[in-house]
């Protein structure tokens, strides 16, 4: 076709499913890495720091599997560079009991605000608390609940996402509502679920989670970037090409 391009995965999509792989047992290789950009290769690394193995078994393929699973602390001098880092805190505890993750960019929590992803934890039952530029949270086990995510300033999108991925493990159901819907946020759920997650109302604002014991690998693909998409759109509308 004249003019034709790929369209890359989406990062957004890309940063909290790799993530993710933190509750899974075995190797899963994920598909349509955006391997180009800083923030894919921040978290990779984060994931090493937290005793994964990441390997590259093609071009935009990732497989990733746990070496270890003691390894808790999210450094600041990693978090500090992205803020989709903090993503990392709700399958840290959903599946290791503990979590200790630097506050994005260092800062106070009232500058970059987390307050709805340790709400929905809380009402998990995990017990939060800061010291030193981090949110230390513990739980022996997560228990389900009913969380309202709604703020100031809308949904979270993070915050759904780390709430959603804590909930997968939780004992019980655990319904979110005021759930963020984007398009990245599906893509998360639709992961999980291959991984035998138990998650309805994607797509939605009220997310309903019934807890698994365990999940598993899986290959998937990610979705593609709408921005990188909508980019080539409106060049072909600018330029009258194809």
């Amino acid at each position: 076709l004249k003019g034709r391009v790929n369209i890359s995965g989406a990062k957004n999509a890309a940063l909290p499913i790799i993530a993710a792989c933190i509750l899974t047992q075995g190797t899963s290789r994920i598909k349509g890495i955006p391997r180009q950009l800083t923030d894919v290769k921040l978290m990779e690394e984060l994931l090493c720091f937290l005793g994964l193995q990441v390997n590259h078994s093609g071009e935009g393929v990732l497989e990733i599997c746990t070496e270890k699973e003691n390894l808790v602390t999210a450094p600041y001098e990693l978090v500090n560079e992205m803020r989709g880092s903090i993503c990392v805190l709700g399958p840290l505890l959903g599946s290791r009991g503990k979590a200790k993750v630097a506050l994005p960019g260092g800062c106070v929590i009232g500058q970059r605000p987390i307050d709805l992803h340790v709400k929905g934890l809380q009402t998990l039952g995990a017990e939060i608390s800061f010291k030193d530029g981090y949110v230390v949270a513990k739980a022996d086990r997560l228990k389900g609940a009913d969380i309202y995510l709604g703020g100031a300033y809308g949904s979270t999108v993070l915050g759904t996402c780390n709430i959603m991925m804590a909930a997968t493990l939780a004992e019980g159901t655990t319904v979110i509502e005021s759930a963020a819907c984007e398009p990245e946020v599906q893509d998360l759920a639709n992961f999980l679920i291959q991984a035998g997650a138990k998650i309805s109302g994607v797509g939605t604002n009220r997310l309903i989670i019934e807890g698994v014991k365990e999940l598993h690998s899986v290959d998937y693909q990610i979705i593609p970037d709408r921005i990188e998409a909508g980019t080539f759109m409106a060049a072909a509308a600018i330029t009258k090409g194809d």
